[in-house]
């Protein structure tokens, strides 16, 4: 009988899962992450409930038409039982008589059970395709939701957690929510209500022999316990050391230019097998103490099982019970059993599933950038304003330091003002601050302490999405996504129209090559936008750009990496970018800055010298210095 030795002792282990579902205790709080916490599967089923807003009436309706299938098992069970007993009567042994029952023809039981089997696969059927169409709508919106949830986060967050393990949370860890909601909710309701139908029906056909299943508890509480916590720990284990795998497989296939560069497939293959050691060590030790628990549980079934056709058969033989009655009672034992044993497997898988439903929530719990970063009162207080944002920028003694890097400070009481249409250049060697003034300029950061100001108000005060609105950046790599020029130029817009984006694009001096390639606009740029130059992905990002219309205009390091042509090309176009916006430019190459208004010196996150290129040559002091070095190198007039 192997569904029975699969989980005679499931109703204990059911006992032992229903414990985790207790409500989280504050505690929990401190685990540390990726740690299954004690309720994790209620927060599961939490989650799932949340996730089926909406469509919870036809969940009520599969669990409805659920119960009416386990009914019609456990009837078809009593029948074919019955059927037995139908047998015996019309041989001549008066069973029925002697039980004090009307005896019942074999034709009549045959259609019965027939009728039986009949409604409970139709009620099977409504139910099963219920669950997973629920199942696959909560996981979908799950995705959707974690993918919404990811894109809010702050740059904090993304500085300190690696791309592969966010993606193997969002497909891996889903794809086992998803999984556990399309099959294994169902199973675990339906097998937990089919193992109590059937242990109440041991009871009702012979109350000695359902006492005698029952002996079997006590040791299979001990086996759950001790088994159910060493793999719920280990599983936890498991499942981090695969999401480092998938990490490097993120790493390695996204630098694989230069990894094949560096002819370091090797040494990433070994890094790969190392990791995969890691992983299969503790996936072996689960393996293995789930081996055990089911052969501990089988060994105690099997058992049982002797026992009771032992004891049964002494009934019959002493007519305390109808040879019908004993076939109703082992058929509900095996319908108990198998509904114990598929339990016992489910509680092992949720306990693997714990330490990802752990990650997910744990990311969903993570505090968006409103949430986390905007000044006290001010998020929620944020109006958006009237019209068009003024373009004035000011640094009141902003001191930062970035959050993984806490030892190192970035900016030091650093003060700038920045008129509305000025075009200030930002300069000075690597490390002195200037990406760091743009980034807290978008936001992307908040300092640690000191103001930043746009347009007279603490940008803190502004609704984060507008005022990112009021800006664009033209970085110095430029990464597009894997569509067509258009929908990379449409970005800076989503919804512009096609004779916008041309418009746009000429400004930029793109069409100059858009219209030699095959498809025009409708070119796909490829992963990253690597089958355009760097000199096209730029004009491309200062399209987008001018698409967006800001009023404040961020170039870092725009020009740094393009040869003559394409430098020339591309000031045009940033020219023609610039006009009539407040424009603070990041610079290397100091002769793209000559023009600009004003020129910033920054040295360790200070600014040393402010002033017109002029000036500052006149000076004789750092400018001047950094001048003469990049002309000593060739690369300034």
């Amino acid at each position: 009988m192997p569904p029975a030795g699969g989980g005679a002792g499931a109703l204990p282990t059911c006992l032992s899962f229903f414990s985790d579902l207790m409500p989280d205790v504050q505690t929990d709080a401190a685990a540390a992450p990726g740690t299954p916490r004690a309720g994790a599967p209620m927060r599961v089923w939490r989650l799932y409930y949340r996730l089926i807003a909406g469509h919870r009436g036809a969940f009520w309706l599969a669990m409805a038409f659920l119960l009416a299938g386990i009914v019609g098992h456990l009837v078809f069970v009593v029948a074919a039982g019955r059927l037995v007993d139908s047998t015996l009567d019309a041989l001549g042994f008066g069973i029925s008589a002697d039980r004090g029952r009307e005896p019942i023809g074999i034709d009549e039981m045959g259609v019965f059970l027939l009728l039986t089997m009949v409604v409970t696969l139709v009620c099977v059927f409504i139910d099963m395709r219920g669950f997973i169409v629920l199942g696959e709508r909560a996981a979908a919106r799950l995705r959707s939701d974690l993918f919404t949830h990811l894109i809010q986060l702050p740059m904090a967050f993304f500085e300190s957690t690696r791309v592969g393990e966010l993606s193997s949370r969002l497909l891996a860890d889903v794809a086992l929510l998803q999984e556990t909601w399309t099959n294994d909710l169902r199973t675990f309701v339906k097998n937990a209500m089919m193992l109590l139908g059937g242990v109440g029906l041991l009871f009702l056909l012979s109350v000695k022999l359902g006492g005698l299943v029952l002996l079997t508890v006590p040791p299979i509480v001990l086996v759950s316990v001790w088994s159910g916590s060493r793999i719920r720990r280990e599983s936890a284990e498991v499942q981090e050391r695969l999401s480092h795998s998938s990490t490097i497989v993120e790493e390695v296939l996204t630098a694989i230019r230069t990894v094949k560069t560096f002819a370091n497939e090797g040494h990433e293959a070994r890094r790969f097998g190392a990791s995969m050691e890691a992983f299969l060590r503790p996936a072996l030790r689960v393996a293995g103490h789930r081996a055990a628990y089911v052969c501990l549980i089988m060994l105690v079934l099997f058992a049982s099982i002797i026992g009771l056709m032992w004891f049964g058969s002494r009934q019959i033989a002493s007519r305390h019970l109808t040879p019908g009655d004993f076939t109703g009672f082992m058929s509900a034992l095996v319908l108990a059993a198998t509904a114990g044993g598929l339990l016992a497997e489910l509680v092992a898988r949720f306990q693997r599933m714990s330490g990802a439903t752990e990650r997910i929530l744990s990311l969903l719990e993570e505090a968006t950038e409103d949430g986390g970063q905007a000044g006290a009162g001010s998020a929620a207080m944020a109006v958006i304003p009237e019209g068009r944002l003024v373009g004035r920028i000011g640094f009141d003694g902003v001191s930062f330091r970035y959050p993984t890097r806490t030892e190192a400070v970035v900016l030091r009481e650093f003060d700038l003002r920045i008129d509305p249409g000025e075009r200030v250049a930002l300069v000075g060697p690597s490390g002195a601050g200037k990406s760091t003034v743009a980034a807290l300029l978008f936001r992307l950061f908040d300092p640690e302490s000191g103001r930043v100001e746009i347009g007279d108000r603490d940008a803190r005060d502004y609704p984060l999405g507008w005022l990112r609105g009021q800006m664009a950046l033209v970085p110095q790599e430029v990464l597009l996504f894997g569509g067509s020029i258009a929908e990379n130029i449409a970005y800076g817009r989503p919804g512009a129209g096609r004779e916008e984006v041309v418009a746009a694009a000429r400004r930029a001096n793109a069409m100059e090559f858009i219209d030699r390639l095959p498809d025009g606009l409708d070119t796909r740029v490829g992963d990253r936008g690597v089958q355009l130059s760097g000199g096209q992905r730029q004009r491309l990002a200062i399209a987008r750009a001018i698409l967006k219309d800001p009023a404040i205009l961020v170039l870092d390091e725009a020009t740094s990496s393009l040869d003559p042509e394409n430098e020339r090309l591309v000031q045009e176009a940033l020219e023609e970018l610039m006009r009539g916006r407040t424009t603070l430019v990041i610079a290397h190459r100091l002769r793209t800055v000559r023009a600009c208004d004003r020129i910033v010196v920054m040295r360790d996150g200070r600014v040393i010298e402010s002033g017109r290129h002029e000036e500052l040559l006149a000076a004789g002091g750092a400018y001047r210095n950094l001048c003469e070095a990049e002309k000593t190198a060739g690369g300034f007039d």
